[in-house]
């Protein structure tokens, strides 16, 4: 079905490994394919999945975007309607799936680009499993939409996993910023202690 949209998707298609094609094939026969599944269903919890699939979905996902925009005229309505519909549901599967700070900011630039509001609360849903360093990493993204919910979803995180942060070079000034947060808007005594702690550190670090 891929090789009847161009070359280029049949070539990329073709580099994905049988295991990668196999949980778009099988998100495709899905009633409701293109809206992300729980993680508890049993095509999920059997399908294998690491980083190579994350970034082989991701080239796939990128390629029919790219082909879907083509205004040339060259694809009839009916597989227009269809590439469509193959390149929401490889975007519901990464959405189910990653754990990937760069795949998320694709993802959330696809559904700002598209007006779907309604993906982009259902994404930042999904960063309550990505790890700490993946959301900071976020958080220093140029897109505005992207270091939102990065932010957001760190403020949520408990403060603990917050301090930790604080020792790491790359991540200590978006932790701190994290721990402000949760003092001045959520009313946290343990981070507005922890701020408080920090901010008179630096006060004295400044005397000397």
């Amino acid at each position: 079905m891929i090789e009847d949209f161009g070359g280029r998707l049949a070539s990329v298609w073709s580099e994905l490994r049988p295991t990668t094609r196999g949980l778009v094939e099988r998100a495709l026969q899905t009633p409701n394919a293109s809206v992300p599944q729980s993680r508890n269903t049993t095509n999920a919890a059997s399908a294998p999945y690491d980083a190579r699939a994350d970034h082989e979905l991701s080239r796939l996902l990128t390629a029919l975007d790219e082909r879907a925009s083509e205004t040339d005229g060259a694809l009839e309505a009916e597989k227009g309607g269809q590439l469509r519909h193959i390149a929401n549901t490889c975007a519901a599967v990464l959405q189910e799936k990653t754990r990937s700070a760069e795949v998320f900011a694709q993802l959330v630039h696809r559904a700002d680009t598209q007006r779907d509001y309604a993906r982009i609360d259902a994404l930042a849903d999904a960063l309550t499993r990505f790890a700490p360093s993946e959301i900071c990493e976020l958080v220093r993204s140029p897109d505005v939409v992207v270091r939102a919910l990065a932010n957001e979803a760190l403020a949520q995180f408990p403060t603990s996993v917050l301090i930790g942060l604080l020792s790491d070079p790359v991540d200590s000034e978006i932790a701190r910023d994290a721990l402000r947060r949760q003092a001045v808007d959520y009313g946290s005594e343990e981070a507005r202690q922890i701020v408080s702690a920090l901010d008179q550190i630096n006060m004295n670090q400044e005397d000397l």
